[in-house]
């Protein structure tokens, strides 16, 4: 099995699992918003959340808690491939459009934003904040991007507890979490330490 096999099928293996986890902790989402509150971040002018794909951990319930604490809500949005992503802000009243990778964003009359917390999905976390995501690169050129432009930024991921792992390679071009944030509360990762 070549590496890009073997990764293939980590990947595959991880979303069977995240599915797992989402049926036996339906609440998770909820509860990773508690916490949120609880631990106290911020504050955030503008807040990035995703929208949530298969059975990745629903930002919903986290966008709420976001609101009541004044942050302006944004979403991502593939504009090219390839390359970093744009985010605009999620207005009521915006119909939700596909963006280049078929995943629901605001329409491009939205105004663009550059948050200062991004809420991040991942099929799998570590203590030191590495993150294995889908595989297509865009939040670790988004966040490469951001960081390099010395704004302010708080990278997070939004995870099941489930979905930590002993250990996930690092590669040169992996932009490391500065926490995580499950059902079970959040904890800064080893990198922001």
């Amino acid at each position: 099995m070549t590496p890009d096999e073997a990764k293939a099928k980590l990947r595959a293996d991880l979303r069977s699992r995240r599915s797992r986890m989402r049926a036996m902790v339906p609440d998770a989402p909820h509860r990773a918003a508690d916490h949120f509150r609880a631990a106290g971040l911020g504050p955030f002018k503008v807040a990035a959340i995703y929208k949530a794909v298969g059975a990745e951990m629903d930002c919903e319930p986290l966008c709420h808690v976001l609101s009541e604490l004044g942050c302006q809500v944004a979403l991502p949005c593939v504009t090219e491939l390839d390359a970093p992503l744009v985010f605009r802000l999620r207005r009521s009243g915006d119909q939700l459009e596909p963006d280049l990778h078929g995943i629901l964003a605001p329409p491009a009359s939205a105004p663009e934003v550059r948050p200062d917390q991004i809420i991040v999905p991942l099929l799998a976390f570590h203590q030191n904040g590495a993150r294995l995501g889908q595989g297509s690169g865009y939040y670790d050129r988004t966040l490469e991007k951001l960081r390099g432009d010395g704004q302010q930024l708080m990278a997070v991921g939004l995870a099941y507890a489930g979905q930590e792992l002993p250990h996930i390679p690092i590669q040169p071009h992996d932009q490391l979490l500065d926490g995580v944030l499950t059902e079970h509360g959040f904890r800064a990762t080893a990198k922001a330490a």
